[in-house]
């Protein structure tokens, strides 16, 4: 099996067990932290990548993950990248949970951030992919990474 359509159907198995729990364990609908993560995910999925964009019409990974942050959580984090590897609680790696900010080293001096959901998938703002979720065990992000910060609860 491809690893793209391995990794759809993982995520989609995701998707329909939060939506069980959202669902059949809260009338709220998104009390759920998860569900919440997977609600901003479907409003933002596809979005285009765009260095400083802060919209739907086009994000860059800060921005991506200020954005989420607030609106699932009522987290107010800083604008840039470099900002937000300061904010929050540094956590191991190995304690890595759901809404964690995973920080990667993708250049000499450049920065990329993302949003940990279920297992070891991420959700973030890739400049070639625009809105999508990855996973920490693929080669280029596992050699990347460089810190895990806790932000919320």
């Amino acid at each position: 099996m491809k690893p793209g359509i391995h990794r759809t159907i993982t995520f989609c198995c995701l998707c329909l067990c939060s939506w069980l729990v959202t669902t059949c364990g809260s009338p709220r609908g998104a009390a759920n932290p998860e569900a919440r993560l997977i609600q901003q995910f479907q409003q933002w999925e596809g979005t285009p990548y765009r260095l400083g964009g802060n919209s739907r019409r086009g994000v860059d990974c800060s921005a991506f993950v200020q954005n989420v942050m607030n609106d699932a959580f009522g987290v107010t984090l800083p604008r840039t990248t470099r900002e937000q590897l300061e904010f929050g609680q540094r956590v191991n790696p190995r304690s890595i949970r759901l809404g964690d900010l995973v920080f990667f080293q993708t250049g000499r001096t450049t920065y990329h951030v993302g949003i940990m959901m279920r297992g070891d998938f991420f959700m973030h703002a890739s400049t070639t992919k625009g809105v999508t979720i990855d996973r920490l065990r693929e080669p280029y992000w596992r050699e990347r990474i460089i810190q895990v910060r806790r932000v919320s609860g």
